[in-house]
């Protein structure tokens, strides 16, 4: 039965369920002992030099506010990498509360009510209900089965009404890296047709075959988000960063300053001495993680091979992936049913961010149930 406070919620609350991640989360609360392979978040803690940078900034007075567009220190010295590598005309950064902060902005700066945005299925979980709440209309581009791009599918969705393409690579859930082919083409389509192009690059340092494709690299309009919570495992940090066109750019920052005001300013700090971090070596392991997962499961489920980040998502050998997943959780397995990220309820996402005695004891209970379906 509706309480007297029903008609106060906002109707546009009403597009979307709270996060399953969190309930997922919330049965691993009451676990004793859970195999943990839900997690979307680095193993490793943050590394003792962005520690100390943090804890100098607290003690040295830097606890205010910082600038809405952040300090100018790790601007300046974003600024510097960005333009080495990219060499456009019209780019500028700006210091994001968390990339979830970023992808908020971004869709808040860009989307009005009506605007189409294009998402690849599956995808990460806040894409769809932030299209909603601003009152766009998601048009979601199934990718199934090896999770390409269909680059004349994309074509033939773009029309009047587009305004944004929502990108992420490597993947979340999936894993999976664009070819160059995919890239190039997104960013091309981007530009013959005026569309805003957002790349979500939050695990650009994760990427295990290859260097990172990026279409910033052949669309100078491209939008790019990036940040330190996977990469140096700084996620309740809160520091990410934006770049792109200034116009854009400058629009974000003025909604910051209406919104989340700014970044905390010790852990941008810590983020200016986390950019001299050599992190190559958590690549490396991950990598390796990687490797051991495609083993161990390569004969009992279906999945692409990830090429980054730190997930696979796997096809369940029958039924539905939400059955599949109150399964594993009898044998306390947790992992997370595909439907939370996607319109299909086929797959589950599996995080190898764990150490290696899990991932063996996760592969063992994954293999048991696939072989008793």
């Amino acid at each position: 039965m509706p309480s007297r406070h029903s008609s106060w919620i906002s109707e546009r609350s009403h597009c979307f369920d709270s996060s399953g991640i969190r309930k997922v989360f919330d049965l691993a609360s009451k676990l004793n002992n859970p195999v943990n392979l839900s997690i979307g978040q680095p193993d490793f803690d943050v590394p003792e030099a962005v520690k100390a940078a943090c804890i100098d900034a607290i003690e040295g007075g830097k606890n205010s506010y910082s600038p809405s567009q952040g300090i100018a220190p790790l601007r300046m010295k974003l600024q510097e990498r960005i333009q080495e590598r990219f060499q456009h005309e019209d780019r500028d950064v700006f210091i994001s509360s968390g990339t979830s902060g970023g992808l908020v902005l971004a869709i808040m700066s860009l989307v009005n009510p009506g605007d189409e945005v294009i998402i690849f299925d599956p995808y990460f979980v806040m894409y769809v209900p932030l299209v909603q709440l601003v009152g766009g209309i998601p048009v979601v581009l199934d990718t199934y089965p090896d999770f390409r791009i269909d680059l004349e599918r994309v074509a033939a969705s773009i029309n009047g009404r587009t305004k944004m393409i929502l990108f992420n690579s490597p993947g979340n859930p999936t894993g999976v890296t664009a070819t160059k082919e995919e890239v190039i083409g997104l960013a091309q389509l981007a530009a013959e047709h005026n569309v805003a192009l957002i790349s979500d690059e939050i695990y650009s340092q994760f990427v295990f075959d290859g260097e990172l494709l990026t279409p910033a690299d052949y669309n100078p309009d491209t939008i790019v988000i990036d940040g330190f919570s996977k990469s140096h495992a700084m996620t309740g940090w809160r520091v990410g960063w934006v770049h792109g066109p200034t116009e854009v750019i400058q629009t974000m920052v003025k909604l910051q300053q209406y919104s989340f005001v700014c970044a905390p300013q010790p852990a941008q700090w810590a983020g200016l001495a986390a950019l001299d971090v050599d992190m190559s070596g958590y690549c490396d392991a991950y990598r390796a993680k990687r490797d051991l997962m495609v083993q161990g499961l390569k004969d009992h489920f279906e999945f692409t091979v990830p090429g980054g980040a730190f997930y696979m998502f796997a096809k369940v050998p029958s039924g539905s992936a939400t059955d599949f997943v109150k399964r594993a959780i009898e044998r306390e397995l947790l992992i997370i049913p595909g439907n939370i990220f996607s319109q299909r309820d086929t797959h589950i996402r599996i995080s190898f961010a764990a150490p290696d005695e899990t991932l063996h004891k996760g592969i063992e209970i994954l293999r048991e149930l696939a072989e008793s379906h």
